[in-house]
């Protein structure tokens, strides 16, 4: 596997970040991280079940899908230590793998559309696709774990508000959604340093990260220059016969 080349690795990483990405907006914004059961004995009323989200709270009757209490200001009320991290939690970790697929889109580009012989005017700016692709792991890694914290805390603090009141809390489907995201971020950053690893072996100019100094055009060229050497060193060893007339 060269880093010279675009491979199914990187492009099935590219994939499932933006995937993870889009499922960790899901469970921003859903209002379904906690649901609060509240049941009643008159045969006359129904049950009603309070739906907790990061933003907003929303309560309905058994059957019904249309809030009898909204309240979009929930957000700055939050009166529980889980919900209260994730809102800074997700946000965060969805802003540093937005930062990773745009680190992995640069070295795909950079890949794809960048000669291999490098523009001595542009070196300074040269940028290889290793080192994006292997920032970009370090990202997604980073973004997994302040997305998978918190989401499994919310289920052990559900248990704690159980024992604290009454059991009628339990978690709801944003959770499974963060913490599936969470995976696909790791499965991502997996992907890469794979991909990482198995071009470890090129030549250097490939693979620093970026140019400290205008490259060289002679490391470019398709001869080694130890060949070179040793053709020129027979050259001039070769004694030259005359005959005299």
């Amino acid at each position: 596997m060269g880093c010279r080349d675009v491979h199914a690795a990187t492009v099935l990483a590219f994939l499932s970040g933006t995937a993870s990405v889009a499922g960790l907006l899901a469970a921003v914004l859903l209002p379904n991280w906690r649901q609060m059961r509240l049941y009643t004995f008159n045969k006359n009323e129904r049950n009603v079940t309070v739906y907790t989200g990061l933003w907003i709270k929303c309560a309905r009757f058994d059957g019904s899908r249309d809030c009898v209490i909204y309240d979009p200001q929930w957000y700055t009320a939050v009166d529980q230590l889980d919900l209260r991290v994730l809102q800074f939690a997700l946000p965060l970790s969805m802003l540093t793998a937005v930062s990773a697929l745009f680190l992995c889109l640069i070295g795909m580009c950079n890949t794809a559309f960048v000669s291999s012989v490098p523009n001595i005017k542009l070196a300074k700016c040269l940028v290889n696709s290793a080192g994006c692709h292997l920032v970009a792991g370090l990202l997604f890694l980073l973004a997994c774990a302040i997305c998978l914290t918190p989401s499994i805390w919310v289920i052990f603090y559900n248990n704690y508000l159980n024992r604290k009141y009454e059991p009628v809390f339990s978690f709801d489907i944003s959770v499974f959604i963060a913490i599936a995201s969470a995976g696909g971020l790791f499965f991502t950053s997996v992907l890469l340093f794979l991909w990482y690893c198995a071009c470890k072996s090129l030549p250097s100019p490939f693979w620093q990260p970026l140019y400290s100094h205008a490259p060289s055009m002679h490391s470019y060229a398709s001869q080694p220059y130890s060949a070179r050497s040793r053709l020129s060193a027979m050259e001039i060893d070769i004694p030259v016969v005359t005959h005299a007339s």
